[in-house]
């Protein structure tokens, strides 16, 4: 997608000009000692606590005469502020309205945060404001990482490396499974009166058959971010990811073909990410049922992604086109399950 629609950049490269997507710190100057740039709500999302509120609730600031936020832009379900406290800088995320109907549970995403945080994954985490479910971070000095740069051999085995130490930490609150997400999603969607593609059902039959090959080649549940878009990628020397509203204990292979199929790979690219990830000398031998799982995966993947579009067409009051984008997923899921392939890697399990 264009830009990041679930959350936004924790985190950006401080620049002298505004970077794409990306708000300038421009702090209006008060005559209170708290220095605040309130802007109107970002794309029309509403906030259960005022900024200022938010701010207050936050120990670390207690007694701070110099506070300083601006927006960082490039989000819809969520709201990110950068926030300058006596030269330090945080990120404040105010979490959107209605998220527990996309499977956002604010508790995992803090205790995911933190974990990964705890690896040098993800920015550390400052305070979770309870019960709104907010989360402070520390600001990232770093940049982002374009689709054409990720995708290079050198990001790929980078890419690769971290979520190798990602999938290795110890469990993690929350399971995530994109099958059952799936589902959810789709009695929340009918539940909202939401139109369903004419293939919609032919699409669903060939999930149901690739889940059911899955359950020839069992998987060991591990932490796993599930929403690795290019937006959720900064780089300061080392691969940083952001935004982890969706991690849970999952199968690894979703998050290798979810950030596959977010990037555009083709088979080059996928058996090289697979090669990095397994440590296997070879990318184009052993990968068998490794290999068939990944592009199967990257069909699972893009129907999450097209359902996730179904269930904001239902509740986003949003001017944004979220019937577009579920047609895009819901047409590259087609176009890669009339892959002449599709039954060989069927047939692996």
């Amino acid at each position: 997608m264009h830009m990041s629609l679930r959350g936004a950049h924790f985190a950006t490269k401080q620049s002298p000009m505004p970077m794409s997507g990306i708000a300038s710190q421009k702090p209006l100057a008060m005559t209170s000692p708290l220095l605040l740039c309130t802007p109107a709500p970002l794309h029309g999302l509403q906030m259960a606590l005022s900024l200022e509120d938010a701010l207050a609730r936050v120990p670390h600031w207690a007694g701070a005469t110099d506070i300083r936020t601006s927006p960082l832009g490039g989000g819809i379900t969520n709201q990110n502020f950068r926030v300058d406290v006596n030269g330090e800088s945080f990120v404040l995320r105010i979490g959107g309205a209605k998220t527990e109907l996309l499977g956002i549970d604010r508790r995992n995403e803090y205790a995911a945060n933190q974990a990964a945080a705890s690896i040098g994954l993800a920015p550390d985490v400052i305070f979770f404001i309870e019960p709104e479910g907010y989360l402070v971070t520390r600001f990232l000095t770093a940049r982002p990482l374009p689709r054409e740069e990720i995708g290079k051999p050198e990001n790929i085995r980078r890419v690769a490396a971290a979520l190798n130490r990602l999938h290795a930490l110890p469990s993690i609150p929350g399971a995530f499974s994109p099958f059952r997400t799936v589902e959810e999603y789709e009695r929340t969607a009918r539940q909202h009166g939401v139109a369903f593609p004419d293939h919609f059902d032919w699409l669903m039959a060939r999930l149901r058959e690739i889940e059911a090959a899955f359950l020839h080649d069992p998987f060991t549940p591990c932490p796993c971010h599930n929403d690795l878009l290019n937006e959720n990628f900064l780089d300061d020397g080392n691969i940083r990811i952001l935004d982890w509203e969706y991690a849970g204990m999952g199968d690894p292979a979703f998050d290798l073909a979810n950030f596959a199929v977010h990037h555009g790979f083709g088979d080059e690219q996928d058996a090289f990410l697979l090669a990095c990830y397994y440590l296997t000398p070879n990318p184009r031998r052993g990968m068998g049922v490794r290999f068939a799982r990944h592009k199967l995966m990257k069909i699972v993947s893009d129907c999450r992604e097209a359902m996730w579009g179904m269930v904001q067409i239902g509740i986003s009051k949003l001017d944004f086109d979220f019937r577009g984008y579920a047609d895009k997923h819901f047409n590259r899921m087609a176009e890669m399950i009339r892959d002449p392939r599709l039954e060989k890697w069927l047939k692996e399990f």
